[in-house]
């Protein structure tokens, strides 16, 4: 199932850093991700040689409580958002669904997961986190167009070609960067990258990041109670993943 890591490692113009590890066809790169976590270390990048989906996982080593390193996912978020709009057509948009799903042209063309060791409180450190990714690439000819009614492809919204191994590698920098600001500003840069693409059917309540990753809605103006909308019970949901396609929700 893992072919040549020097192959895999070659095809890559990845930081300094990052070890990659690539499966074959068949693999899945977020349960490979979780098996090996704990041996494998921070950095270590897994992808799937499909033609189809854009499929990768990567290995991060927090140095926070469980509760509050989730937001992890967030950076992750901003890191693929970027790199998508790096490389697609122009006038293309990028934009999020709460808290994990990926729309490209107000079409879903993938998202993200975020794993932790089963056995970690949320006020312990977590030795690892897994992040992982997955974008439909290209349209599966044996899919009608009716039966994808919010579904899409990157390839179906513009791009000529998708080069994966430049998406992972853009999405490797930009998560780079994303902790380095992490590091030096604080979270709310990372939540307000993520919020500025997040999709609002109310644009007139404000959008906000806790500490422990939820949502908050700020009540409006004329009264009412604020929201919040868990991230552990979201992530728990995939909403958009489609465990029978092995990829992501058609509709």
């Amino acid at each position: 199932m893992v072919s040549s890591l020097r192959d895999a490692e070659q095809a890559f113009d990845l930081p300094p850093g990052y070890t990659v590890i690539s499966l074959r066809e068949s693999g899945d790169a977020f349960a490979h991700g979780l098996a090996i976590a704990g041996e494998a270390g921070a950095g270590t990048l897994i992808w799937v040689g499909r033609y189809d989906l854009v499929e990768f996982a990567v290995v991060l080593e927090p140095d926070e409580p469980l509760v509050s390193a989730r937001r992890a996912l967030f950076a992750g978020m901003n890191a693929i958002g970027d790199a998508i709009a790096a490389h697609c057509p122009p006038e293309r948009a990028v934009s999020f669904e709460w808290p994990d799903a990926i729309f490209f042209d107000q079409g879903l063309v993938g998202g993200a997961r975020l794993g932790w060791p089963p056995d970690c409180g949320g006020d312990e450190v977590p030795a690892w986190l897994v992040l992982g990714v997955m974008l439909r690439a290209a349209d599966m000819a044996e899919l009608e167009t009716a039966s994808a009614p919010w579904g899409t492809s990157l390839m179906g919204a513009g791009f000529e070609m998708v080069e994966t191994e430049a998406l992972i590698g853009s999405f490797a920098r930009h998560l780079m960067t994303g902790f380095d600001q992490w590091n030096e500003r604080g979270f709310k840069p990372i939540a307000d990258a993520y919020l500025a693409r997040l999709s609002k059917k109310e644009d007139s309540k404000r959008h906000g990041i806790d500490r422990n990753g939820d949502l908050l809605i700020d009540a409006p103006a004329d009264g009412g109670s604020q929201v919040r909308t868990s991230l552990l019970e979201s992530l728990a949901r995939v909403a958009w993943y489609d465990p029978g396609l092995r990829g992501p929700r058609l509709g």
